[in-house]
């Protein structure tokens, strides 16, 4: 998608509200799935897995607004808005997808 492209201004947002759905869904089906006494602490299959699409996730969010922050301002002024505010957007995003990721590393999955 193109660094001036309108999408760009909602597009982190919306993957980070899709890795959110994604997350809940999985702890909500790992610990269907889960058979009791199988506590480990956080360091399950579950909490591996979901980690590492966490850092996947992130790691996509910030390529994304380094692209954006990277890209010559266009002479547009609408254009340069939609790309900083985007790289902006991505930014907050990746930040958000850390954050509230964070609890996968020290909580087990079904409390």
């Amino acid at each position: 998608m193109r660094p001036g492209h309108p999408l760009q201004l909602a597009l982190g947002l919306i993957v980070w509200s899709l890795w959110l759905v994604a997350v809940y869904a999985g702890l909500s089906l790992g610990c269907l799935l889960a058979r009791p006494g199988d506590g480990l602490g956080p360091a399950t299959w579950l909490n591996g897995l979901l980690g590492l699409f966490t850092l996947l996730t992130a790691a996509w969010l910030f390529g994304c607004a380094w692209r954006l922050w990277r890209v010559p301002p266009p002479a547009l002024a609408a254009r340069r808005f939609v790309v900083r505010v985007g790289a902006a957007v991505h930014l907050l995003a990746a930040l958000a997808t850390l954050f509230v990721g964070l609890p996968i590393l020290t909580l087990p999955p079904c409390l």
